[in-house]
């Protein structure tokens, strides 16, 4: 009797056990999912993307004829775009005010931003950067043909346009003293128009933006090639997508290495007269 109540008890006991590892597996496979609820959607699980533009700036992002934007960030976004498998029909350019786009991530109106993006701590702090996808710098832009503008110094008594609401013109003027003659304008695109028109001696900010104005046919104007800061263009995603973000790095790193970027880079701005930087740029960390 004792024998076989002994192995009733132990067969019991048995399934017990068996009933709590798999209790436990269960709780082990759950755990995650549970977890995962809180962590935000990543740009590597959409089969569409809305990417934040500018819709302004020449050979940068700029409408064509047809309505389309074109240029350089266009093609970056859709070159990223097309490596995280999300073909070119399921890409959507929505254009964005330099104030929107922390609010437009946050909300999830969209995806990324790849706008002349410049990283900075203020924006790190609400945004998860990728990149930069290009170190820009702050140049100067003359009319062809003026060789007595080489750099920042010379820009002392001379006519600089002051943009409103850039802070370009302060890069001269307070953070390096030089005394310009500041000449009130409403855009960069009216900039040049009076640089070309002999209405104002040079045109400062990002020597990418420079360039694209240059490039244009017909433009009269050039980059002077004396940079004296850097604009580190970031591809912004919404706070926390790590996994997004490193995806975004080894695609960037895969552009400069394979060549594309170099090619892109070309194709907007060769005949601007900047000097092209084309290596891989160093990256931030993902955060």
């Amino acid at each position: 009797m004792h024998a076989a109540r002994s192995t009733l008890t132990f067969a019991a006991s048995t399934a017990l056990a068996g009933l709590a590892v798999l209790l436990l597996a269960v709780t082990v496979v759950a755990a995650p999912l549970v977890s995962g609820a809180d962590e935000p959607p990543s740009i590597t699980d959409r089969d569409t993307l809305v990417i934040g533009v500018n819709d302004d700036r020449p050979g940068l992002a700029m409408r064509a004829g047809d309505g389309t934007l074109k240029g350089f960030d266009i093609d970056v976004a859709t070159y990223v775009a097309g490596q995280l498998d999300v073909a070119p029909k399921d890409v959507t350019f929505k254009p964005l005010s330099s104030d929107q786009r922390e609010k437009a991530l946050s909300d999830g109106k969209v995806d990324m931003v790849i706008a002349t993006y410049s990283i900075t701590p203020e924006r790190k702090a609400k945004v998860t950067f990728a990149g930069p996808y290009y170190v820009a710098h702050q140049d100067i832009l003359v009319r062809q043909g003026d060789g007595s503008i080489r750099g920042v110094r010379d820009l002392r008594g001379r006519r600089l346009c002051q943009v409103s609401g850039s802070n370009s013109w302060r890069r001269v003027t307070e953070e390096r003293r030089v005394p310009a003659a500041l000449v009130s304008a409403a855009s960069y695109a009216d900039c040049v128009k009076a640089l070309a028109g002999g209405r104002l001696d040079a045109v400062s900010t990002d020597d990418l933006i420079l360039a694209g104005y240059a490039a244009a046919p017909g433009s009269r104007v050039t980059v002077v090639n004396a940079p004296f800061s850097d604009e580190r263009y970031g591809i912004g995603l919404r706070k926390g997508d790590v996994s997004g973000c490193r995806a975004v790095n080894r695609i960037l790193t895969g552009m400069y290495q394979n060549g594309a970027a170099e090619t892109l880079l070309d194709q907007w701005f060769a005949t601007s007269g900047l000097n092209i930087a084309i290596t891989v740029p160093q990256f931030e960390g993902c955060a």
